[in-house]
């Protein structure tokens, strides 16, 4: 049966430009094993296209036989949080759940070596025992590094302010000009840098700069700041240390201590590059060094992946967390039932270039659809429900009706649904005076219930106000789906659930967060919110559901798929079922585009 979320775990081999670089790195042993890492800032919750990145390194280590060091990328202390260093481990276990755990590098827990282990690898260490890298764990010996620069004559302390250092750094049309500061002694320099580190300074009153070049055409080269002050206490270090180094120092020099093979970054830190090699080049660090290698990061349409963005959608209430199932975190995307698989599949069928490009969310949902087809348990549910009484069936009769929980799955097996006189069928499957060409059922039309009878509506029962409260129908009790006379044909088919069987759920209709493709596009995202992204209603659904299960995902047929949210309550007698929706059977914003 392939309705777990963590079955069909089987992914494509892709083939990109990195992946060649990393071949071809191997085969002239320039790289005798492959260390690739993953490194968030632990500022906020991954999102989708975190995923894109997650799928390429973790993915390289798989494919290559190597390793992925997660490391938390934590040297901004005002910003990070435990909650997301708690998140980010838990989306990318998640993500590469079914993978072999060997290509997920963690350490011993307080080693500060730089030293991973795999879990796989120690079983005399428990899992309890692991955690991610730090790049926070070294910051003894990127302060080393930097009194090192001090040294050699090639850091320095600086004295301006924010704002005069950068207006000193010019722009990228005009040079620089060098800092009053740029030629302190290296003694005055070193004294002052050990007191910065002791706390004698405010923030923002002095930083240390590397000395390159004010007149450089990479303003990134222009005497780039490698520590500012920061008295905050830190995540991870607490009250330890109040200078804390910038990130293009921070990320080169731990890649460095890993071991890491190849330091695989999004486009915009090209122009980075040229200061990751110079920091290699003038500091005595262990060979092979790490190269830094560029890709196209992902736009997604009809979304923001701006942290600072979705942070915003949360703090203003916009959303109801960051797993708000309408976000396009990797925590939304979880709880709104999207399978590892579907987004590994994304991932590797958009592809890594080297051009940014707009991806079009259809995409995506491509491949949710594809996954759910494949894995999710077909299931009866009427979201809008409307009685239906068969006058000539029955009253105490039931019958309990074969269907199949997946017919793209023959191991699935079927399941019994009861069926009686009273039914329930879905508001939109009935209409009074229909258009043309409408096959769903009417006055005196017929239609055939899934799995069951052809039934013909005899007689509207309306209440006083002029709604349509009950339909009064026959059967055409020799057309049951399935038996030796239901050679009969009718043009539509429609749902139901049996009215004394029925339990009744919660079921959350989510869509697009944004209208438009490119909701900050005009540099105001939020006036493109979705009024309409979300719509809760009270459903009745066959009995089965009572079992449902959160690791599954469900078809409810001939309208969308769903899974169990976590705001369920499974584990009373009267359990409390609520069902997010996932996705739709079919693309609905199509054809809203093509009316536009």
């Amino acid at each position: 049966m392939l309705s777990s979320d963590t079955t069909n775990t089987s992914a494509p081999t892709p083939s990109d430009f990195i992946r060649d670089i990393v071949a071809e790195d191997l085969r002239t042993g320039k790289h005798s094993k492959i260390i690739t890492r993953f490194p968030p800032e632990p500022n906020g919750y991954l999102h989708i296209g975190h995923a894109k990145s997650i799928c390429l390194n973790f993915g390289i280590a798989r494919e290559f036989g190597g390793v992925c060091n997660l490391r938390m990328d934590d040297t901004n202390p005002t910003k990070e949080d435990v909650e997301y260093v708690d998140s980010i481990q838990e989306d990318v276990r998640w993500l590469i759940s079914g993978w072999s755990d060997q290509v997920l590098a963690l350490k011993i827990r307080g080693d500060t070596t730089g030293t991973g282990i795999l879990p796989l690898n120690s079983p005399s260490v428990s899992p309890a025992e692991l955690e991610p890298f730090y790049a926070s764990d070294y910051f003894a010996q990127l302060y080393g590094y930097a009194v090192t620069l001090i040294k050699a004559g090639k850091a320095y302390v600086c004295d301006l302010s924010p704002a005069d250092t950068d207006r000193y750094r010019g722009a990228p049309d005009r040079p620089g000009q060098d800092s009053p500061w740029r030629e302190r002694p290296v003694d005055e320099n070193l004294d002052i840098f050990e007191r910065m580190k002791n706390g004698e300074f405010p923030d923002g009153t002095r930083t240390l700069r590397a000395k390159i070049n004010m007149t450089s055409p990479n303003v990134w080269l222009r005497d780039p700041l490698l520590y500012r002050i920061r008295h905050a206490e830190h995540h991870h270090t607490g009250n330890t240390w109040c200078i804390y180094p910038m990130y293009d120092f921070a990320h080169v020099l731990s890649d460095s201590i890993e071991g890491i093979s190849h330091s695989i970054c999004t486009l915009e830190f090209e122009v980075h590059r040229p200061l990751y090699e110079w920091i290699l080049d003038n500091l005595p660090v262990p060979q092979p060094r790490p190269h830094q290698h560029e890709f196209a990061r992902l736009s997604l349409s009809y979304t923001v992946l701006s942290k600072r963005k979705l942070l915003q959608l949360v703090n203003e209430g916009l959303v109801t967390g960051w797993d708000d199932p309408r976000m396009p975190t990797i925590s939304g995307l979880r709880r709104r039932g999207v399978t590892a698989q579907a987004l590994r599949n994304f991932a590797y069928h958009i592809g890594v270039t080297k051009y940014n490009a707009l991806t079009d969310v259809a995409v995506l949902e491509h491949s949710i659809r594809e996954d759910l087809n494949k894995r999710a348990l077909r299931r009866l549910a009427v979201l809008r429900p409307i009685k239906v009484v068969i006058a000539n069936y029955p009253e105490d009769k039931v019958e309990h009706l074969d269907a199949l929980n997946n017919p793209e799955d023959p191991n699935a097996g079927s399941r019994k649904i009861p069926f009686s006189r009273e039914l329930f069928i879905d508001r939109d499957d009935f209409m009074e005076i229909p258009p043309p060409k409408y096959f769903r059922l009417r006055p005196g039309g017929e239609v055939r219930l899934k799995y069951a009878y052809i039934i013909k509506c005899d007689h509207v029962v309306k209440d006083a106000s002029g709604h349509i409260i009950e339909l009064h129908c026959t059967a055409d009790l020799d057309s049951k789906s399935g038996g030796a006379t239901a050679s009969r044909k009718v043009k539509g088919t429609i749902h139901w659930v049996s009215a004394a069987h029925a339990i009744d759920a919660e079921v959350r209709l989510y869509d697009r967060l944004f209208t438009v493709p490119e909701p900050d596009a005009d540099g105001d995202f939020k006036k493109h919110i979705n009024p309409h992204s979300l719509e809760v209603i009270k459903a009745k659904a066959e009995p089965s559901l009572k079992e449902a299960n959160p690791d599954f995902r469900y078809q409810f047929e001939r309208l969308a798929y769903f899974c169990l949210d976590k705001d369920s309550q499974l584990s009373t007698n009267s359990p409390q079922l609520i069902f997010n929706r996932t996705i739709t059977l079919k693309d609905a914003w199509a054809k809203e585009t093509q009316k536009k």
